[in-house]
């Protein structure tokens, strides 16, 4: 079946970016980072200032310095009333914007009304030296300041000022004259940052028993559970069996905490004393520091843990000294598994909690965030539309952002990275998106976002392309927000060891030794990036909940009409090979091509005469298939196809509907109408699955006797068939049986066969459906 081409506008394009991979050159900047463009930068590090005079009627100064270049002026923050001030501050002025040709620096005392001129030092941009890593940085030196007339004065100041890119250190948290319009308090917000997420844990909490409880009221058997919170999760055993003072649960409660350990493990238990309303019997809380790490399936040691008894006296909350219940629990953090925190369709990372289980690296994925173009405007500032990129990119525990360029629709970042691979089946995942945090308020908006496969990738090979930037909005669609460039490498360390990943299981054993049910996997995986989204944002700058959200894909769990269509076209798109396999056979059966149908006579006769020729022919098969679809590989990684998720054919209720909160927040009359729509797709999905347990019913009825004429028949003939299958060859059996099935069609008639007549008269038991 040919797979539809999505619009060219959508599609990924091939690029051919300046950079040093696979160019012949004597720059050494090109052997370490050499998946970007090279962006020359002036760099300017103030240091500090001595013997400064007094200015104010005190005697003291407040000093500032500017570093002026042509249009561009940056500004360090001002002491009060220093002589001796230090700032340690880097500025950093792009070559491409750079229209004058002398640098200056100047330092000024800040005053209420006007800020006085103390000195200044000028230089000349031919004369300044060049700076290449790995080269030690350049060291400061102190230099006298000059009046306006070019007079010495008193005091000095220490600088060191060099030509370099943005492969130098001083890079990342350097003031950029790109960003010359975002005030000192917004700065930290737009540089870029590497975050690490969270190590994540699965708390099991194995509640045993209870002994000793004191209910309030003798007079009853108490029904007991326990309910166990941990952070912003709860979770409850079921009601005792046993009622009474000792009751016994032996069930697992499982839980997702982040280190380090904040928040403590409360477990009450409480006794169901009406409809809507619980006693709580004893209380304890346990910290996680002390609670025992296990790596694999071993039972660890269980523990008695005292209750305390809280009682309410004259409005405050008090413990009860006198009490002796207590509860039994086998508690530990399981280290053997791997805490999914992501769509497992898009997983970037696979090894379990403890580090002592992870195996040795078998890559490295460089990627090198270039540049976009086309952007559209994200939001409006002083009655223009603007935007703020910068790119995010997730693959494993880190996650790196990159700078965020000011007002511009077509930004330049150039800014490369590394990770370490320890499984090809990965995803590498990046985002672009608009910071709406510089001037105040608003929320980072999605600009759009990539998925690489690594699997896909051909090792040692620089992959450049453009990939567009596709969004589903409401109510207009899918549309193209830019493109964004990257290059891409995958380094293989070991090919050996890189198959050898391909024959071991995809998770962690304890995934498979002591496996988690859907409903936890799916519970725990939500409150697990809940976590990481709530520990990123509070890193500075924040890595925002929006962002880590959209990146993590949260909500893809969501019903979508659109996806079931989509999805439902990939089973087609799967079982399509299987479809055209019967057409081509029918065909076969039914000569439409006599030479072809002689040839599959000719291939089965050798076939049944020799059978131990069928499986070497089948793998010889395959592989031929294999080499011939060599020539026709794909040679870029695959993208966001907008037909195969058919966003390019939406109807706008199915997309409103996608849109929809949860709960909904759409009136009455709608929500009757997409239930009434999603009730008539159920009964076709009942349908279809109510006609397979006929069939499979059909099946069984064959030797159940419900009909016994039916069954009698069929005993028969599989006595009769014994008998024959003994005195008569196999493969006697096997020709007679594939000639009548590839018999000419002048032999053939039109009406059903005798057993598939005899199959379908059999009795199902949609006849005791209600």
């Amino acid at each position: 079946m040919q797979k539809p081409q999505q619009p060219i506008e959508f599609a990924l394009k091939e690029t051919s970016p300046k950079i040093g991979a696979g160019a012949i050159t004597a720059d050494k900047l090109s052997c370490t980072y050499d998946l970007v463009e090279q962006m020359q930068y002036l760099y300017v590090r103030v240091v500090k200032a001595k013997d400064l005079p007094g200015k104010d009627i005190t005697g003291t100064c407040d000093p500032y310095v500017e570093v002026k270049l042509g249009n561009y002026k940056g500004v360090t923050k001002h002491f009060e009333k220093k002589s001796n001030p230090e700032w340690n501050q880097v500025f950093a002025f792009s070559k491409e914007r750079i229209q004058a040709s002398v640098l200056e620096v100047v330092l000024k005392d800040h005053d209420v009304v006007l800020d006085d001129f103390m000195g200044r030092i000028m230089f000349e941009l031919n004369d300044i030296p060049r700076r290449v890593p790995p080269d030690s940085p350049l060291a400061p030196q102190w230099y006298r300041m000059e009046d306006r007339k070019g007079d010495k004065v008193k005091g000095e100041l220490m600088l060191a000022v060099w030509m370099g890119t943005q492969a130098d250190e001083a890079f990342p948290d350097a003031w950029h004259s790109d960003a010359a319009t975002v005030g000192p308090e917004g700065v930290a917000l737009i540089r870029s940052k590497v975050y690490l997420s969270p190590k994540l844990w699965y708390v099991r909490v194995n509640v045993i028993e209870a002994q000793d409880l004191v209910p309030s009221d003798k007079t009853r058997y108490p029904e007991v559970f326990v309910k166990a919170i941990l952070g912003n999760q709860a979770l409850r055993t079921r009601t005792s069996q046993i009622k009474g003072i000792n009751p016994m649960w032996n069930e697992d409660l499982l839980f997702v905490v982040a280190e380090p350990f904040e928040e403590r493990l409360i477990l009450t238990v409480e006794d169901r004393v009406g409809s809507n309303k619980d006693e709580i019997l004893g209380k304890c809380m346990i910290p996680l520091h002390n609670v025992q790490r296990r790596l694999d399936h071993k039972p660890v040691n269980t523990r008695w843990f005292n209750l305390e008894k809280h009682i309410i006296a004259e409005g405050e909350q008090k413990k009860e000294t006198k009490f002796a219940s207590r509860i039994h629990l086998r508690l530990c953090l399981d280290g053997g598994y791997h805490v999914l925190d992501e769509s497992t369709h898009y997983s970037s990372d696979l090894r379990p909690t403890a580090k002592q289980l992870w195996k040795s690296s078998i890559g490295i994925l460089e990627l090198g965030v270039i540049s976009a173009q086309g952007l559209m405007p994200m939001k409006t500032k002083d009655g223009r539309g603007t935007t703020d990129a910068y790119c995010v990119a997730k693959y494993g525990q880190k996650w790196v952002r990159t700078r965020t360029i000011v007002d511009s629709f077509i930004p330049k970042w150039n800014e490369q990275y590394i990770w370490e691979v320890f499984d090809p089946c990965t995803v590498l995942t990046i985002g672009v998106f608009d910071n709406g945090h510089i001037h105040g308020g608003g929320k980072d908006s999605r600009i759009g976002k990539v998925r690489i496969r690594l699997s896909t990738l051909e090792t040692d090979r620089v992959y450049t392309h453009s990939y567009p930037l596709l969004v589903l909005h409401h109510p207009s669609g899918v549309k193209k927000m830019g493109e964004i460039q990257l290059a891409v490498r995958f380094t293989c360390l070991s090919l050996i060891n890189m198959l050898h990943i391909y024959s071991h299981p995809l998770l962690p054993k304890m995934h498979y030794i002591h496996p988690l049910s859907v409903l936890q996997l799916d519970s725990l995986r939500h409150q697990a990036m809940q976590i990481v989204s709530m520990r990123l944002s509070r890193a500075e700058p924040p890595l925002r909940k929006e962002v880590v959200e959209y990146m993590l894909d949260v909500d893809s769990h969501m019903w979508s009409m659109r996806r079931s269509k989509a999805n439902f076209f990939r089973i087609m798109g799967v079982l399509s090979g299987l479809i055209a396999v019967g057409k081509w056979f029918d065909s076969i059966c039914h000569w439409k091509n006599p030479l072809t149908s002689i040839l599959i006579h000719i291939l089965f006769i050798i076939l049944v005469l020799y059978p131990e020729l069928i499986l070497p022919t089948i793998f010889l098969y395959l592989f031929l298939i294999g080499i011939w679809n060599y020539r026709w590989r794909a040679r870029h990684p695959p993208h966001m196809d907008t037909r195969l998720s058919h966003a390019d054919v939406l109807h706008p209720d199915e997309l409103d509907e996608e849109f929809d909160t949860f709960p909904t927040s759409k009136p009455a009359d709608t929500v009757r109408m997409r239930y009434d729509r999603l009730r008539s797709i159920a009964g076709r999905v009942q349908t279809v699955v109510g006609d397979m347990a006929t069939q499979g019913e059909r099946f069984q009825s064959l030797l159940s006797w419900r009909d016994p004429r039916a069954t009698t028949i069929f005993v028969t003939f599989c006595f009769i068939a014994a008998i024959v299958l003994y005195v008569t060859p196999f493969q006697v059996i096997a020709l007679l049986t594939g000639l009548y099935i590839l018999r000419h069609p002048r032999f053939r008639h039109k009406l059903p066969s005798v057993p598939l007549n005899f199959f379908r008269r059999l009795p199902a038991r949609s006849d005791s459906m209600l």
